[in-house]
């Protein structure tokens, strides 16, 4: 398996409740949900990507199972992974969901 199903299944809900249209692109060797034609959220493997912005990216990584995107082996500001310790409980993974799409909104902006 490359990436969770089942968080796969969460993000589409949330996504849905939230009316974002979105589409679904495999890359990095996951899955992710594109928003306006911009990486919004995606999966890797068991963990939860996030784009967020730089705004609230510090404080981002003093939460709970949340660390740095280093997709590349540098961390890339503004993206975080989360595990299942930062998106466990719906509003732990609706919160995670809300900043990327706040930040895609300031994109298109």
């Amino acid at each position: 398996m490359a990436y969770n199903e089942f968080l796969a299944d969460r993000i589409r809900t949330v996504l849905h409740e939230k009316k974002v249209a979105f589409e679904e692109k495999k890359m990095m060797g996951g899955l992710t949900f594109m928003v306006n034609d911009k990486m919004c959220v995606g999966i890797v493997k068991d963990e939860l990507m996030s784009r967020i912005g730089p705004k609230v990216y510090e404080d981002a990584l003093t939460r709970d199972g949340v660390r740095a995107m280093d997709f590349t082996g540098r961390p890339m500001k503004g993206y975080v992974f989360v595990n299942a310790e930062g998106k466990d409980t719906e509003d732990q993974l609706n919160h995670w969901i809300e900043l990327a799409v706040q930040f895609n909104k300031e994109l298109i902006g």
